[in-house]
């Protein structure tokens, strides 16, 4: 059984482009920058739930397809191009009673059907160093980041504009309409994390780059309507010292009710995370406080801009404080190009579980290594392991393996 899903408005603004440049003279950047790329991600995904409860474990092993297109813009003082995306997941092992790992569409009881796709696009003008895009858009920005943390990517469908005009300004603007979740064949409202969801998230904002784009600084507001309103505002820098480079990346959430959805949401996230690092080696340390009556809110499976939102578990429980600390190394510098490795360790706590005082830690090791030459070069192995231990949730063990390979298509 197979799924598709597309946005008729994209595709409709992809074909007409695609018409109206098969008879221009000047459509010559439209497919001398184009690129597109076709990659192979092989995702095994492994949870035992380590205390009593219905579901023992969750296990399955699926292949994704994942397609993306990016033309050029048309030559002039507006340029024109489109991007397209394509997904296909297939079912490679499941069973009804350790369904629900978020590689497919099912859940526990049902392990769903053996394949599944999607298909989106956005048209695209440029003018000047401003770009509009209208269609299916995947933001990477602090207020809004797509998730792609299983076999296919999180996408929405909106318009976005990035206004580049000023040196060192970089201003962006949208509104998202729609989400396709990662293991869904099918667009839908946009869903909080706390609850309630809208067919519109707006968002406004930008960063300024200076000291020679060591220091930025971001202002960020943003609304899904209905649910919640916030505003972040963010600080990244980072120092040479001698044989080391030091980090700090600060965020400040301020997020409050929105419409008449009936939750009161009077929420301030604080996150700050530091690092040193020289040669193979960089240390990170991390501190996060969810101060509010409710759980931090952010967009369902989007990735937020905190320290502490990691493999399992996220620390953004109504009052949660959680610290961090990680240790990666890049074993290229020692003399193994490809093979880079981290772990790190979050414990949280002083947040409510009934009458009772919640804690939690996780554990997450990780591994991967790229193959630097050969029939296979670019092959991609990654193994994340997992432990979680809370009074707040299920205790879990959990192992990831993903195999990637992409094929540059032009």
């Amino acid at each position: 059984m197979k799924h598709v899903k597309t946005h008729t408005l994209a595709g409709a603004i992809a074909v007409a482009l695609g018409t109206s440049l098969a008879g221009n003279a000047q459509a010559a950047g439209f497919v001398d920058d184009a690129n597109a790329n076709l990659q192979l991600r092989n995702f095994y995904f492994n949870r035992d739930f380590r205390d009593p409860g219905a579901q023992s474990k969750a296990e399955e092993w699926a292949q994704g397809f994942i397609f993306k297109a990016e033309s050029g813009f048309t030559e002039g003082f507006i340029g024109f191009g489109v991007d397209v995306y394509a997904g296909v997941g297939l079912k490679l092992d499941s069973a009804d009673d350790r369904a629900g790992t978020g590689l497919l569409p099912n859940s526990y009881g049902n392990e769903g059907p053996g394949s599944y796709s999607e298909a989106t696009a956005a048209g695209k003008v440029r003018l000047s160093k401003s770009v509009l895009k209208v269609g299916g858009l995947m933001p990477k920005l602090p207020i809004a980041s797509s998730g792609d943390l299983r076999l296919l990517p999180q996408e929405f469908t909106g318009a976005s504009l990035a206004v580049n005009e000023i040196e060192n300004l970089d201003l962006q603007g949208g509104q998202l309409r729609e989400v396709n979740y990662r293991n869904s064949t099918n667009s839908e409202d946009i869903r909080a994390t706390l609850g309630g969801s809208s067919d519109r998230f707006n968002y406004l904002g930008g960063n300024y780059a200076f000291n020679s784009d060591n220091t930025k600084i971001g202002i960020w507001g943003a609304e899904l309507e209905d649910v919640y309103e916030q505003t972040l505002f963010n600080l990244v820098h980072a120092q040479p010292v001698g044989d080391w480079t030091l980090g700090a990346n600060l965020a400040y959430f301020d997020t409050g009710d929105s419409g008449s959805q009936p939750l009161d949401i009077d929420h301030q996230m604080k996150s700050l995370m530091l690092s040193a690092a020289t040669g193979a080696h960089k240390l990170w340390l991390g501190y996060q406080h969810s101060d509010g009556d409710t759980a931090f809110p952010y967009l369902a499976e989007t990735d937020p801009y905190v320290a502490n939102y990691v493999q399992i578990l996220d620390f953004t429980r109504a009052d949660e404080k959680s610290w961090q600390a990680r240790y990666d190394i890049n074993f290229a510098t020692l003399g193994i190009p490809g093979l880079s490795a981290f772990t790190r360790y979050v414990t949280g706590d002083d947040f409510a579980v009934g009458n009772r005082e919640g804690s939690e830690w996780e554990r997450d090791v990780d591994v991967s290594y790229t193959l630097q030459s050969g029939p296979l070069k670019n092959l991609s192995v990654r193994w994340r392991n997992a432990m979680v231990r809370s009074n707040a949730t299920r205790d879990i063990d959990e192992n990831r393996l993903i195999l990637n390979y992409t094929f540059a298509l032009k």
